[in-house]
């Protein structure tokens, strides 16, 4: 069993899943749709088991990268289809297996005949086309997640633009509509068309960091390296030694990309039209999954190859971080349309994230990886349910809502519990990540962190002033025919339900396989945490950098 490739075989199942779903003969009738997307809902099913056993057998105090694999692929430039997972890679892994069954649940009539235009794809193969992309972008971000290959990470971290691409033009919950088609277009060319750009920009950074491998002698054959860990390891030993303007310029290659995705402001405007513009389903899959290989490659590949860059521009990336916190928060509070709103919630969540990662502490970085975790469950959540609310009335503006909790009680509940956590209520999951995220922030940058906290002030305005409108009131008759959730809805709502309520009981499932990766990451930054000093020592109040933890430049001793 030990030699058995599981990473290979978890990123392969979905991909196989879409080649079957899309070979699937015409779905003419509606006994041949549900066939199509009961297949890819197996697919996504093994594709869960699979992360499940990752996750079961990942051994928190072994070596950091685990169930390793390693196939030549191009020899001469020294690039492999090489995999492996740490504990952060773990976790994302689990996220992505566990949300994307629950989005096709809840997508599970996004792609029927009526739901969309004519033009979009031929009546008799849109269903396969829609479930296929699905398993497609999941396919594409696990093998992100488990690349430890940098070149391999490019391919497939470029690779699903493409899926997601057709699933944000095609697919959408105003069928039929010219002005919707097109909007749906335009945001779809803009997500690609940015995502593209930090593609390119990484291209070169990624070439530029092969050449000077090739150039230090470094990997098996002395002409250059893509493996991860021997950089890393390269890096660390001073066997390859980066000028410091080569190393900032390579850095800002690669995090302009993950920026882009993640999205940090102000490289941000092409979310809300993207989530805005497609079905529910899909803009849970782009801000609960996708984006998260963004965050997660800044932790992976921009602090581990450019640790002293990393230091260099963290006070700037916090900044941004923090902008986006509030900006993000201050535009989700003046929005009329669900959708947007949520996306816009995103984006200060986001920020919250990357300010935890470049604040470079342990609390920071356990709670940034965390709150990718807990994000992701509340945002497709709130989405989901607002997806099956704008599903029943056909609109998506909130003042089209009101006293839906009066006739959906059911609906309303779960409606406000995704709310609630995406405001990081106590009890549920993203309180404690936002909570380690603000404590990491606030020991070494306390005036960003003070900043910070307002974000968490505007996101109860937004939620409570979202649900009120929405939910609270008199019955509009607009509404008042409005079904409650029905059985496969729940299906769908009660694990994200029961995941934000056990990861906010009990968030040491997730961080004791995460942290001995965090602290790995903050090594090889040569970061430690700064550690308080009482007043009596000579210090009157606040924090200070004790020699014996770190040096006046926050070098660890």
């Amino acid at each position: 069993m030990s030699s058995f490739p599981l990473l290979t075989v978890t990123a392969a199942v979905p991909a196989v899943g879409a080649v079957v779903t899309a070979a699937l003969p015409a779905a003419t009738t509606d006994a041949r749709r549900r066939s199509a997307k009961a297949v890819a809902l197996i697919f996504a099913s093994v594709t869960l088991a699979l992360a499940a056993v990752i996750a079961g057998r990942f051994d928190p105090g072994g070596a950091r990268y685990q169930f390793t694999e390693s196939y030549a692929w191009i020899k001469t430039f020294g690039m492999a289809f090489s995999l492996g997972v740490d504990g952060i890679g773990t976790v994302l892994v689990l996220l992505t297996a566990v949300l994307v069954p629950l989005v096709m649940l809840a997508s599970w009539h996004d792609a029927d005949p009526e739901s969309l235009p004519e033009r979009s794809f031929g009546n008799r193969r849109r269903t396969q086309v829609f479930f296929a992309l699905v398993l497609a972008v999941e396919a594409m971000v696990l093998v992100s997640f488990l690349a430890t290959d940098v070149f391999l990470f490019y391919v497939f971290f470029e690779a699903m633009l493409i899926p997601m691409y057709f699933l944000i033009g095609g697919f959408g919950d105003r069928a039929g509509s010219d002005e919707a088609a097109g909007q749906r277009s335009h945001a779809a060319v803009k997500f690609l068309l940015y995502n593209l750009l930090g593609g390119l920009v990484m291209l070169a950074a990624v070439i530029g960091l092969y050449t000077l491998s090739a150039r230090a002698g470094i990997g098996s054959g002395g002409d250059g390296s893509f493996d991860l860990a021997t950089l890393t390891r390269a890096i660390r030993d001073g066997k390859l030694s980066i000028d410091p303007a080569t190393e900032c310029a390579l850095f800002l290659g690669f995090f302009f990309a993950f920026a882009v995705k993640a999205p940090l402001w102000p490289l941000h405007t092409w979310l809300p039209g993207a989530m805005g513009e497609t079905t529910a389903g899909t803009a849970a899959l782009i801000t609960a999954v996708v984006d998260k290989v963004g965050t997660f490659a800044m932790l992976r590949l921009c602090l581990g190859l450019f640790p002293d860059a990393s230091k260099f521009f963290a006070p700037a990336i916090l900044v941004l971080a923090v902008i986006g916190i509030i900006y993000g928060a201050l535009l989700a509070v003046g929005q009329k349309d669900i959708k947007r709103l949520i996306a816009y919630a995103s984006i200060s969540h986001y920020g919250f994230i990357i300010l935890g990662i470049f604040a470079m502490t342990t609390q920071g970085q356990s709670g940034a990886t965390l709150y990718m975790v807990s994000h992701g469950i509340a945002t497709a959540a709130l989405m989901l349910v607002a997806g099956f609310l704008i599903s029943r009335r056909g609109s998506r503006l909130i003042a089209d809502y009101g006293g839906v909790q009066k006739i959906a009680p059911v609906l309303a509940g779960a409606f406000l519990v995704g709310g609630l956590a995406n405001l990081s209520l106590p009890g549920l999951a993203p309180f404690v990540s936002e909570f380690l995220v603000l404590v990491g922030t606030f020991t070494r940058y306390p005036t960003l962190g003070v900043v910070a906290t307002f974000g968490i002030v505007l996101s109860a305005l937004y939620v409570l002033v979202l649900y009120q409108r929405t939910m609270t009131g008199p019955v509009k008759e607009s509404v008042a025919p409005m079904a409650d959730l029905r059985a496969r809805e729940l299906l769908v709502v009660t694990p994200l339900v029961a995941l934000l309520i056990g990861l906010g009981v009990y968030p040491k499932a997730v961080t004791d396989i995460v942290n001995p990766a965090v602290e790995a990451t903050l090594a090889e930054v040569h970061r430690m945490d700064p550690k308080p000093v009482h007043p009596a020592a000579g210090q009157r109040g606040g924090f200070s950098h004790s020699p014996i933890h770190e040096n006046a430049g926050g070098e660890a001793k």
